[in-house]
């Protein structure tokens, strides 16, 4: 059959494929949930609320030639204060400020005539930013209809043409583009954090599995072993070696197809973890980058193989950050210390202060927190006393 043929697609067809995509886009829209992590109140909410009230009321005290000057500044402060929920409750506030507005602008158009409000009332063009920055897709769907009855009441009751509607339009929207905006962004990047989280998660699972499959492998060897050489003892204690036997078959066994799916189909690696002891090997003479000194002290015996494991990862990861973005730097300072109850960390570095800032916290400094977290732990990075980068990391002994 020749492509031509399929060409060009029925209008019934092309019909009802639109109205399946919106359909879907809808049906995806009502269903989103709330933007996570949004703050009840901050300081600069109660500032913005002060600085609109001066404004309202000096706006009404200077200005008389207000039409009903007392339903103004009324409705000037309640927009004001409405602010102070506008994150928690977008669709409420949306449908106060702006129906309240709208209400207010019908009654002074078959009133006096003319427009009713303060020029401090624009602070509710921050509502459409909180509205598609915090709400709900239904939310979203109830306020925009409530946005646009305003706009055109609004428009109609004082018309002072075209290019003016298209401006207010214009002016409308541009916060709320903006809130959506920042919403994809936030979410992508909060999707990109659970994901790094969860690979750091994938990695130490790995790690304790490796560590309980390899010893208790070695329980069942020392359980074969206990039964070939008790075969002349008491029937007791041969039966007690089988059932460590089986209970360590069984248990190795339930391991395996438990962190199978963590390990995305790849077979576990029984050998031996690397330890504290193995940051020594991270140590290197100067060469083309910084020397990278390794200094053990204190009591680092007898750690768990989680922590000892987790030591090495969180220093061979500052190590790498230190030789990428260390610029200048010429001594990398390594530290682990041994103390009664936990195990401490530090890595610094003397490259100069202005090329180690970051604006922020990277991946590979979200994933040796989360890393520390699941131990019980505690992870800081930053700029140093003087000039350099210094990473911090303190475990405890026995994990969590």
């Amino acid at each position: 059959m020749r492509i031509s043929s399929l060409w060009p697609i029925p209008p019934r067809v092309r019909v009802l494929y639109a109205g399946a995509v919106v359909d879907d886009a809808v049906r995806s829209l009502w269903a989103e949930p709330r933007a996570p992590g949004a703050p009840a109140r901050v300081r600069r909410d109660w500032a913005l609320v002060a600085f609109l009230l001066v404004a309202a009321v000096l706006e009404t005290v200077l200005h008389d030639d207000l039409v009903w000057p007392g339903v103004a500044l009324v409705l000037a402060v309640a927009h004001a204060f409405s602010l102070l929920w506008r994150r928690t409750h977008p669709l409420a506030v949306v449908a106060f400020a702006f129906g309240t507005g709208t209400a207010v602008g019908v009654a002074a158009f078959f009133g006096p005539g003319e427009s009713v409000g303060l020029y401090s009332s624009i602070c509710v063009l921050v509502l459409p930013y909180a509205l598609f920055r915090w709400g709900s897709g239904r939310e979203i769907a109830l306020g925009v209809p409530i946005i646009v009855l305003a706009y055109v009441i609004g428009v109609a009751g004082d018309w002072t043409g075209a290019g003016d509607a298209l401006g207010a339009l214009v002016v409308l929207n541009f916060p709320a583009a903006l809130g959506a905006a920042v919403r994809t962004w936030k979410v992508s990047r909060l999707r990109e954090l659970e994901q790094v989280k969860l690979r750091e998660r994938q990695e130490l699972a790995r790690e304790l599995h490796d560590t309980v499959a390899h010893h208790v492998s070695a329980i069942a060897i020392q359980a074969q072993a206990g039964r070939t050489v008790a075969a002349a003892r008491p029937d007791r204690a041969v039966r007690a070696l089988e059932l460590i036997e089986e209970e360590a078959s069984r248990t190795l066994a339930e391991m395996r197809t438990l962190v199978a799916v963590l390990r995305d189909g790849d077979g576990p690696e029984l050998a031996p973890l690397h330890g504290v002891a193995d940051i020594l090997r991270l140590a290197r003479d100067a060469g083309h980058g910084p020397q990278v000194d390794v200094e053990l002290s204190g009591d680092l015996a007898a750690l768990r193989p989680s922590v000892g494991a987790a030591m090495y990862r969180l220093a061979q990861e500052s190590i790498t950050n230190a030789l990428q973005h260390a610029r200048d730097a010429t001594r990398i300072a390594v530290s682990v210390a041994g103390e009664a109850d936990c195990v401490r960390l530090t890595v610094r570095d003397d490259g100069t202060a202005a090329t180690n800032g970051r604006g922020g916290p990277g991946y590979g400094l979200i994933g040796m927190t989360e890393r520390a977290a699941l131990l019980g732990g505690t992870f800081e990075a930053g700029p140093g006393p003087g000039d350099g980068w210094t990473v911090s990391a303190t475990l405890p002994r026995a994990g969590r």
